[in-house]
């Protein structure tokens, strides 16, 4: 996954280089067409780095009467699950009984049923208030009882990343920071070419292409907006905190209300630490620049926790790093936003083809329709779908395969000697040293916060692991001494700025959310 030249002619250019983009790449490489991807910034940079690490089956949307959707995510989950063991895996989550006694345990019972009849098998079951107890040490259930179902968890910026690489083993061409400068079109409005630009030269590009497809996530509108459409995207933003986990140590997630508003919040155990969120705000910021958690969003999520624990005290002393996220919902202009529905859209403009909305769970069904739209200005593949190319697995360690798939084993030949997890995280330096030859990082932020999560699991952005690291990489990137400090000034300043826990503290103040009394029924998602 090299980033080199590009040549002229494509039979598809996707924009985009987060988890829909990803999966549209996949999928057109594995039916042998000749396909770009292109993102302005790094891959994942955007909203696929920064949701709540969760591949679920949209427990909530059973709640919230969207069966069409729930019915997609459990069926994608279950695929992903199948498919990607060691990235994508099962994780338990418990779900202590709001008020109402039987008719609410039965109505969630309901709930529960029908959700494990979409996945095709049993994945709940019912616990006394002594049994929730025991499970999850210091949880204030207030003498309920619960339930325990399972859902799935990943490391969602190394997703794209393991989808970006089977497509490029299948074919497929991707470059980040190349941004798109605008389209060439026919008499009949039809593009015909892509201008592009390098984000780190300047340098310009113009490619040709059959079909042009908007992944852009939170960006879809502005590709559209030359064309005289509405805005479809509502930009949502949800931010979470990382807690150390000797701090909030969990054996299973967890589902709590909000003390503010009874919106639904979850705590969940992630690489070593707590992640807990979320929040949802509607976002005005500029896209370009890194979103960030806000002192009340901050405020907002630790009192919920402290509420949910209150044994513990736990204060932003115990948060590691911070992340904010801006989601690219469907807007159906409900004042709540923990309301507009998660479901995706497809659009088409001649042979521009702007997918959007959704979730991370259901990029491949997203990009399956946008694929079919897509066909009508392609040719017929020139080939039967393909299976991206496995490794051996034997004797590979599941963690390694699942992030590397058939480069595990280059990736553990190439680096033997490096194999000690960074910081106490799982993370090895062998990992870096093969990102830093491999994945196309261009810039240090890129290595510490999505080809490795250091920067949100060890204190101050991972600073006592960086002497090391530049040793290991730097030769690899061929960094002289001022490149590395010029690196290591924009990524300190970057995770201040927008990582940092004293965001908790010095940030501009956010509204608060609408109440959703209704949310306790609903899980994470």
């Amino acid at each position: 996954m090299t980033r080199g030249g590009l040549e002229r002619d494509w039979d598809m250019v996707v924009i985009g280089g987060g988890i829909t983009g990803a999966g549209v790449f996949r999928r057109a490489a594995a039916l042998g067409y000749r396909v770009l991807l292109v993102e302005q910034q790094d891959f994942a940079w955007g909203t696929s780095s920064r949701s709540g690490k969760l591949v679920h089956g949209g427990l909530r949307y059973v709640a919230q009467g969207q069966l069409r959707t729930s019915f997609h995510s459990v069926r994608e989950r279950e695929r992903l699950l199948a498919e990607l063991p060691g990235l994508v895996r099962l994780i338990d989550f418990a779900l202590p009984q709001p008020w109402g006694g039987l008719p609410v345990r039965l109505g969630i019972k309901l709930m529960f049923l029908l959700w494990d009849a979409m996945a095709g098998r049993r994945n709940h079951r019912y616990l006394s208030k002594d049994a929730l107890r025991a499970l999850i040490p210091g949880l204030d259930t207030r003498g309920r009882p619960g339930f325990v179902y399972g859902d799935g968890s990943t490391d969602d910026a190394r997703l794209v990343l393991r989808i970006i690489q089977q497509a490029t083993d299948l074919g497929g061409v991707a470059r980040n920071y190349t941004r798109v400068r605008g389209f060439e079109r026919d008499a009949a409005g039809r593009i015909h070419a892509v201008q592009l630009e390098d984000a780190e030269t300047g340098e310009a590009f113009v490619v040709n292409a059959k079909v042009v497809v908007n992944a852009t996530g939170a960006w879809v509108d502005e590709l559209r907006r030359p064309l005289g459409h509405p805005p479809i995207i509502r930009r949502l933003r949800g931010s979470h905190l990382f807690l150390a986990q000797d701090r909030l140590p969990l054996p299973s997630a967890v589902i709590f209300p909000s003390v503010r508003d009874g919106r639904t919040l979850y705590a969940v155990p992630w690489e070593g630490v707590t992640l807990v969120g979320c929040t949802d705000l509607d976002h005005h910021g500029d896209l370009v620049k890194e979103p960030y958690m806000t002192t009340w969003e901050g405020e907002y999520i630790l009192d919920a926790a402290k509420k949910a624990f209150p044994g513990l005290d736990l204060g932003p002393a115990d948060v590691i790093a911070t992340q904010a996220g801006v989601r690219p919902v469907v807007g159906h202009g409900l004042a709540n936003p923990s309301k507009e529905p998660r479901d995706s859209k497809v659009l088409t403009d001649a042979n521009l083809i702007s997918v959007s909305g959704g979730k991370l769970t259901t990029f491949d069904f997203m990009a399956r329709r946008a694929l079919r739209r897509a066909a009508a200005w392609l040719p017929a593949p020139p080939r039967a779908a393909a299976t991206p190319p496995t490794a051996p697995q034997a004797d590979l360690p599941e963690r390694i395969l699942g992030r590397f798939g058939r480069h595990a084993p280059d990736l553990l030949a190439e680096a033997a000697d490096a194999l000690e997890p960074i910081g106490g995280t799982a993370f090895t330096f062998a990992e870096a040293r093969w990102s830093a030859a491999h994945e196309q990082v261009v810039h240090l932020d890129d290595l510490m916060l999505r080809r490795t999560r250091l920067g949100l699991l060890l204190p101050r952005g991972g600073e006592a692991a960086l002497g090391r690291i530049q040793q290991e990489v730097a030769p690899l990137l061929g960094w002289s001494e001022q490149r590395w400090s010029e690196e290591l000034s924009r990524y300190r300043a970057l995770w201040a700025r927008a990582y940092a826990p004293e965001r908790l503290t010095s940030a501009p103040e956010a509204p608060a959310p609408s109440a959703d009394p209704a949310a306790p029924l609903a899980a994470a998602g």
